[in-house]
């Protein structure tokens, strides 16, 4: 289990003066105040891999939710952390980023309007094709959290009728390449929103960018695991199968990247 840590997503070390980050690095919390929230992926992303967030918990009395795209700035030439992405990030230029909203301003060809996909909300699909690449759906739709009406909540997130940034909430970021450029997309528990911007340049690493801003207070990475399970997911399965909620790993006297890996999916 010495590599499970290689195969985590996490957040970069550099982030805004809000933000509180748990010990595995995959939970973002907005300690007080509504902005300085901005968060990085650790590492750049790879073409075609989804940065999957999960919306943990919200905080009422403000107004707008989480933001998220990508940026070309390495965070660590940054002189400071923006205080917000919107517009301060973007401003710097190289940065892409959206307000999570059910409809986004999509950017289309002549064709797609002419010839619009056609959308399932249903789809029995085991991916979610995006350009020439395939992404697992099956840590792409929200859950509730266990309770007596879990299995309601679990088909409206299924169905996508839940708003966008309602709690438990799945929000991801990804590129593809299009004609020697970038094509961003963004996914909503399961569902394509993109492509929201093209022509990205894709000649310097690109970093996920996440705002935990005003109303939603914290997010947590999703793993998303592509091609055949790897070790890691099968033990983490096996663990999973023996206990009766994913609460009781903490009781278990395992190492504590170990616990999160197993719990968090």
């Amino acid at each position: 289990m010495a590599a499970v840590s290689d195969l985590y997503m996490r957040f970069h070390q550099i982030h805004g003066a809000n933000v509180r980050l748990d010990d595995s690095q995959t939970q973002a919390t907005r300690a007080e105040s509504f902005g300085n929230g901005v968060c990085f992926s650790k590492e750049p992303l790879d073409p075609g891999k989804i940065f999957l967030v999960e919306i943990e918990e919200k905080e009422l009395g403000w107004c707008g939710n989480v933001r998220i795209g990508l940026t070309a700035h390495d965070p660590r030439n940054l002189e400071t952390v923006p205080e917000y992405s919107l517009p301060d990030l973007v401003n710097l230029g190289s940065s892409w980023i959206f307000a999570i909203t059910r409809n986004h301003n999509k950017v289309t060809t002549d064709d797609q309007q002419s010839n619009p996909a056609p959308k399932s909300h249903c789809s029995m699909e085991a991916f979610l094709q995006i350009g020439n690449h395939k992404v697992p759906k099956d840590k792409l739709v929200g859950r509730s959290r266990p309770g007596r009406y879990s299995h309601i909540l679990d088909q409206l997130y299924k169905t996508n009728i839940l708003p966008a940034t309602a709690r438990g909430s799945r929000v991801g970021v990804l590129y593809i390449i299009r004609a020697n450029m970038g094509d961003l997309h963004i996914v909503i528990n399961g569902e394509d929103m993109g492509p929201c911007a093209r022509g990205i340049p894709i000649n310097q690493p690109l970093y996920a960018v996440v705002d935990v801003f005003a109303s939603t207070k914290s997010v947590r990475i999703i793993q998303v695991d592509y091609g055949f399970p790897s070790l890691q997911t099968l033990c983490r399965q096996v663990v999973q199968k023996h206990i009766m909620h994913r609460l009781a790993i903490d009781w278990l006297e395992l190492p504590a990247l170990l616990k999160n890996y197993c719990k968090y999916e």
